[in-house]
């Protein structure tokens, strides 16, 4: 068998490319009422046979049958028979060696995804299925970050028992905290809250969890076995192929029934393990490899997927496409983004904006990578410092903010401005205006330019990485009481929702989620990781706290603004240590706002501060202690009064006597250029 750096000089060569790089999108099978087709690309192969088999583990084989090699390394077998729910691999021979293999392009499997099984996806489709749509767009997009099992295990959810950890527990519209038919939970606490996209995490097939093992059992699912396979763990039978996809597909509906766009996080930077299906019908393919013969591991996971070759970008980009058309999925985040390249994540976009209109689908991920990459030839990584590369409809996460706000994700004991940090103030002014910078400025990674407007920008403080923001609060204030971990709480969430770009939570943030100050909690206890339904009524004051932030923030086109001119809104920025304050000229395309003029103020100094506001009559929008003043006429005087460790924001009324006819005019030219 060849090294891995000799399959790389094989690949490279522009023999391979010429033959073997297949156009068609039919690989993988094809189940209808017509027969079955199945189609392997195994371009270096001297045989493939197929097996069929009638469970998907243990039994042997009923069938062996030998496929035909067709063009382009395509490997293929038909029948006028209908296949559904019969499981089948392959054995392929190469170089000599013998070895099976699962269907790396398979939409359905047996337990453990160990066989790939044939399926009439027609036949999974729930009741309604073809009149499930995505809610309308809002104002704002509110993306909650949930993960499926913690969402329901729990039983202070009040989920059935059968479906608690499962695809089915979101079906569940009306659950109550332990069924006392008062306190919401699940999809009615999260309506209520505000949430416009729920984030899945990740929710293909993966390896870590034995789907015939414990219900105890968890991991977060980053590590990819079958891309286009919903996980059968959270299914309530994965035992049989087409009861996962039916369920998930029940989830979605679901969701879109009670008004939530739905996000699928995707791990397409590296596969489980090096022994994939990937690397049994087309060894070394798919992955990157050093000119030292090393093997890239920039995703510090074992292994990175080649996105920058024809065939493995294809398939990338193919499996989104069908979770979009299969499963009617609004949007991806993808884990690791900086670990693609460029030219892929622009095809991605347009392709979803020619079928679905442009921007329909949300777009984002992490623009960085864990280490070095062996990217091939004249690819270039969508990283940070490339964004301005990227259509402006693909987003990324602003890790430059959220440390900003409350200290490094990575190093832990290090503050940020709310908790103790100094010099942080101009941080903060870059993180408002969504580190937005004309086209013209120059563009560096630590600046944080290149970024075209505030729709690349994902504004967040907590993720399922790291810390949770009350775990991170209590490692930087070893001396505060939980009153003073409250004010800083809600003070970092008025912070980052006063701020550009779209916003971003992680599920519990906002009744003060804990892990027990663990950073990463991918492989711990379910008992750890699990939503506490109970807590997020015992910490309901901050949850209403953040439910009347994300309210408002629908009443400020200032900080909805997504277009690349945004960043001119604010203007009159004052700092000092310990404190920022600026005014957002809050104009909508219509013209129409309940207030023409925003001054948000943050004070994370231990001292009172006051400030002037100028001329007009100011309301107060939002303090440090309640953030549904603006429910209400709160008028605010010609100098205001901010609270140590607290975030205020007042609001202009428009048309006021104050607002001069200069202000008027400049106004309407702003209104034309924002429209």
């Amino acid at each position: 068998m060849k090294t891995a750096l000799e399959w790389k000089k094989y690949y490279l060569s522009p023999e391979f490319r010429e033959n073997f790089i297949y156009n068609k999108d039919d690989l993988g099978v094809s189940c209808t009422d017509s027969g079955t087709s199945f189609k392997l690309w195994s371009p270096s192969a001297d045989s493939v046979t197929l097996n069929l088999y009638h469970e998907g583990s243990g039994e042997e084989a009923f069938s062996h049958i030998v496929m035909d090699k067709e063009e382009k390394g395509v490997w293929h077998w038909s029948t006028d028979e209908k296949l559904h729910g019969v499981y089948y691999d392959f054995t392929i021979e190469i170089d000599g060696e013998i070895h099976d293999s699962a269907d790396p392009y398979a939409y359905a499997c047996g337990v453990n995804g160990r066989r790939s099984m044939a399926v009439d996806l027609d036949l999974t489709d729930p009741d309604g299925w073809e009149q499930d749509r995505a809610p309308a767009k809002g104002t704002e997009q509110i993306i909650y970050e949930l993960h499926v099992k913690e969402f329901s295990w729990d039983p202070s959810g009040g989920f059935p028992e059968k479906y608690r950890g499962k695809y089915k527990a979101f079906t569940c519209a009306d659950t109550t905290l332990y069924n006392d038919g008062v306190h919401p939970t699940g999809m009615k606490y999260m309506k209520d809250l505000g949430v416009t996209h729920v984030q899945i995490m990740p929710s293909y097939d993966y390896g870590s969890v034995n789907e015939e093992g414990k219900d105890t059992e968890f991991n977060w699912g980053y590590d990819p076995v079958n891309y286009n396979v919903p996980e059968g763990s959270y299914s309530t039978d994965p035992a049989h192929g087409e009861v996962r996809i039916r369920e998930m597909k029940e989830m979605i509906q679901a969701l879109h029934s009670q008004g939530f766009r739905v996000i699928m996080d995707v791990v397409y930077n590296h596969t489980y393990s090096l022994d994939s299906w990937f690397q049994r019908t087309a060894p070394w393919y798919f992955y990157r490899v050093f000119d030292d013969g090393r093997i890239s591991n920039g995703s510090a996971c074992g292994n990175d997927v080649a996105s920058e070759r024809e065939m493995c970008a294809k398939y990338i980009l193919e499996s989104v496409l069908y979770w979009t058309e299969e499963y009617h999925f609004d949007g991806f985040r993808f884990d690791l983004m900086g670990l693609l390249d460029v030219e892929l994540m622009n095809r991605i976009r347009n392709e979803l904006d020619s079928r679905y209109g442009k921007g329909e689908k949300i777009l984002f991920g992490e623009p960085w990578a864990a280490g070095e990459t062996a990217m091939e030839g004249d690819a270039v990584p969508a990283l940070k410092k490339n964004m301005a590369l990227l259509d402006e409809n693909i987003g990324m996460f602003c890790d430059d903010t959220r440390d900003a706000v409350k200290g490094s994700a990575l190093k832990i004991k290090r503050p940020g401005f709310i908790n103790g940090a100094r010099g942080k103030e101009e941080d903060i002014i870059k993180s408002a205006r969504a580190w937005c910078m004309p086209d013209d400025s120059p563009k560096t990674e630590e600046s944080g330019t290149g970024i075209k407007s505030p729709s690349q920008v994902i504004t967040y403080v907590s993720a399922h990485d790291n810390q949770t923001l009350w775990d991170k609060l209590t490692e930087t204030m070893p001396g505060a009481d939980e009153a003073d971990r409250m004010r800083l709480n809600r003070m970092a969430a008025a912070l980052y929702m006063t701020c550009q770009g779209s916003l971003f939570l992680l599920s519990g943030e906002e009744f003060a989620r804990t892990k027990g100050g663990l950073e990463d909690s991918y492989n711990a206890s379910i008992t750890l990781n699990r939503l506490d339904w109970e807590q997020a009524w015992k910490n309901r004051d901050l949850v209403e706290y953040y439910k009347g932030l994300i309210a408002l923030r629908s009443q400020l086109p200032g900080l909805c603004d997504k277009t690349p001119h945004a960043a001119e809104r604010i203007r009159d920025v004052k700092k000092s240590e310990g404190l920022v304050s600026f005014a957002v000229d809050n104009c909508s395309e219509e013209g129409r706002d309940r207030w023409d003029m925003l001054r948000i103020i943050y004070n994370s100094s231990s001292s009172v501060r006051i400030l002037p506001v100028g001329d007009g009559a100011w309301e107060i929008l939002c303090s440090g202690e309640d953030s549904s003043l603006w429910r209400t006429h709160n008028p605010a005087g010609k100098s205001i009064q901010i609270e140590p460790q607290s975030v205020l924001v007042l609001g202009r009324a428009s048309g006021d006597a104050g607002t001069t006819e200069t202000e008027i005019e400049e106004t309407q030219e702003r209104q034309i250029r924002w429209a």
